[in-house]
């Protein structure tokens, strides 16, 4: 038996960015808003944002914050910069009851719950993709990351995945994007040509 390949959904950078403009009247759309795009910015999974608690986060080699956390999953390790939003998010939420009661970094609710108020979050923004949280770590690995720049080797450390060969499923999906922009890019090249062609 052969192992079909699924494709992993990422959301593009301006379906994040309607998603963070976006504001929501009650406290759960508006922290599961909050906790998606935390994941969107550091690439943790539902499990490990879950059970993020504060004394994981500390400055790194290079004095700015860092998440320092073993994955649920795979008992990796994964060593993540801050990026500004997702540091904003964690200090919106520094003094939230339920997270200084537990130490947590995140009020998160169950997964299941999760998901179903994203749905409704995608509904309000107008996004047609069947959104779930996983969809977030999909999204740091290739709109954040890998389609600014960042090496498939740093990514994959990030993401505490076991070997590359789990990361490259992502640059896969880049390079359909790659070469969707090549076609593009040529069709301008022959408008351009012919459009010289035709002049007097």
């Amino acid at each position: 038996m052969t192992k079909e390949e699924i494709e992993k959904e990422a959301l593009t950078i301006a379906e994040l960015e309607r998603i963070e403009s976006k504001t929501f009247p009650t406290d759960p759309l508006s922290y599961v808003k909050d906790i998606f795009l935390f994941s969107c910015y550091t690439g943790l999974a539902y499990a490990d944002v879950k059970k993020l608690k504060w004394s994981e986060i500390a400055p790194g080699i290079d004095g700015n914050f860092w998440i320092f956390t073993n994955r649920q999953k795979t008992d990796t390790q994964s060593r993540i910069p801050l990026l500004s939003p997702a540091q904003a998010i964690i200090e919106k939420y520094r003094d939230y009851p339920t997270c200084c009661d537990s130490g947590h970094v995140l009020p998160v609710l169950s997964n299941q719950k999760m998901n179903a108020y994203l749905k409704e979050i995608v509904d309000v923004c107008g996004i047609r993709k069947n959104l779930t949280f996983h969809i977030a770590r999909h999204t740091f690995a290739t709109t954040i990351t890998l389609s600014n720049g960042v090496p498939i080797e740093s990514v994959s450390k990030m993401l505490g995945n076991r070997n590359l060969k789990t990361t490259q499923h992502y640059a896969k999906v880049l390079d359909r994007k790659i070469s969707e922009d090549m076609r593009n890019l040529q069709q301008k090249f022959e408008l351009s040509k012919t459009a010289l062609q035709i002049q007097p």
